[in-house]
Parts: structure tokens; sequence; C-alpha cells
């Protein structure tokens, strides 16, 4: 059975940033979603800054599970009935031109089942400490997957870029 990729959409923040990535009006003709990020936040106060999911405009009943490295040490958490996933973090614009990058996957989007999500993100930058953090979530909704929001804790900058795939076993 061979597994096809299906651009459904894609976004790059322009020039005036943006507070975060939509998705909307998502079909329900494929198997699975994936998303490819790179992503930059647009402050220099601090060097780094969290990203996270968000499904359907949903605020709640969420549950995460991640472990992250800095190449010096290991940390790892869980969190449950959270407003969205967490799924790392992202280089500031203090790191002169580096952009974090992850996946992001989706399974059965449109199963009445409650929806997994499985990240790997890597952040990009010109200090000893970089993060890369795996994990994985849950949205508790039998409700098919209509729209996904990435979320900052501070605006994107112009480049970053997101790209939705619909997957279809064929």
């Amino acid at each position: 059975m061979a597994t096809t990729y299906t651009l459904i959409s894609s976004v790059t923040v322009g020039s005036g940033g943006a507070a975060d990535i939509e998705f909307t009006s998502i079909p329900a003709t494929y198997t699975d979603l994936e998303l490819k990020i790179s992503l930059r936040a647009n402050n220099s106060a601090v060097s780094s800054y969290n990203i996270g999911i968000k499904l359907n405009s949903a605020t709640s009943n969420y549950t995460d599970r991640w472990v992250r490295g800095s190449g010096s040490s290991i940390s790892s958490s869980t969190s449950s009935g959270s407003t969205s996933i967490y799924l790392g973090e992202i280089p500031s614009t203090e790191e002169v031109s580096n952009f974090g990058n992850g996946t992001i996957y989706i399974p059965n989007y449109t199963s009445s089942n409650n929806k997994s999500v499985s990240f790997d993100t890597a952040q990009e930058r010109n200090q000893t400490t970089a993060y890369l953090t795996f994990g994985g979530g849950l949205y508790s909704s039998s409700s098919a997957i209509t729209s996904i929001t990435l979320l900052s804790s501070q605006n994107l900058t112009q480049h970053s870029t997101a790209y939705l795939y619909g997957i279809s076993n064929a």
C-alpha cells in the first residue's frame, strides 16, 4: 500500500510578524495529518520561547508528555488539563538568524476516538544550550480535527513557515 502526501496548505509569516499560525477548514479526506514547521520568535529579551498546538480552537482537554535534551542535561514533564499541547522551544531574534524546526504528526484525525499527537522539535541556536524535544500529546475529543493553531508565547518573525500535509494510504 503506497502512502501519499498532499500539501493541504502552507503559511509564511510576512513582514509584520504573526501571533500564531492557523489552518482552518481542514478536509476530512485523508488518513493522517503532518505539519512541518520552521519558526522563530520576534523578541530579543529572552533567547527562546515555548510553542504549542491547539486543535479545533479548544482550550482544554489536552495532555502531553515530553522529554527534552540540551546537550548537557535531560528533562521531562507530563501535564494534563492544559490549554494546548507543548511542542518545545524556538529561538528568538537574539539568535541572529536561527529558526527552530519540527514535525508534528496527527494520526486518524477524523476518527471518533481521542486524538493523539506526536512531535519532535529542534531549537537551532548559536549558544551552548539548544533543546531537542520529543513527545506526544492527547486531545480528548471525539470530534474530527478541522482546525490547527500553532501558538507561540511571542509573535513569530517574518519567514517563519508551516506546511500542513494530508496523508493517504492508497
